[in-house]
């Protein structure tokens, strides 16, 4: 039932993945929040930090390239993004307002990609769902993530880029 003046949650559908054959490291959201979705982008949010968090692990400043070569960039280095979610309800982006998830086939996604090696999982949702299906049997490294929205601001930008660097062991 819906309060006064709430408006009623909308199905919204993540994007493709953004990988090739040399991925080797897989990082996994939960679902692209509105303003990622209104522009067609991972991680559009100027409050999220994940461009600032991956160049910083890769030592270039991915925030200041166009968005098509940020992507570029990450394939260059192994590195591949995705959702573990195709689509939910949710009013909003947060991930707490998700309801009706719609999963992704993650075990055979993943199977798709012999040069792998890691799954890193931004953010407790992604971490939940990604972990239950994936297993900790795959022979993957799983990896999770303090979440680099702005939303999760109970750890400082400088706690999450310090647990970030883990990255840095996958990536070429």
């Amino acid at each position: 039932m819906l309060r006064p003046g709430q408006m009623p949650a909308q199905r919204k559908a993540a994007f493709p993945p953004s990988v090739d054959e040399n991925t080797r490291l897989l990082i996994l959201g939960s679902l692209p929040g509105d303003a990622s979705i209104r522009q067609g982008e991972y991680y559009a949010h100027r409050g999220n930090a994940f461009w600032s968090l991956l160049g910083d692990v890769l030592g270039e400043d991915l925030r200041g390239l166009p968005y098509a070569m940020r992507l570029k960039r990450l394939r260059m280095r192994g590195v591949g993004l995705w959702d573990v979610i195709e689509s939910a309800d949710r009013e909003g982006s947060l991930d707490s307002a998700i309801r009706g998830a719609e999963l992704r086939d993650l075990p055979i996604f993943v199977s798709r990609f012999p040069m792998l090696r890691a799954i890193a999982f931004n953010g407790k949702t992604a971490a939940l769902h990604g972990r239950r299906q994936i297993g900790e049997d795959s022979g993957l490294a799983l990896i999770d993530l303090p979440s680099s929205s702005g939303a999760y601001a109970s750890m400082p930008r400088e706690k999450k880029a310090e647990a970030w660097q883990l990255l840095r062991r996958w990536i070429d």
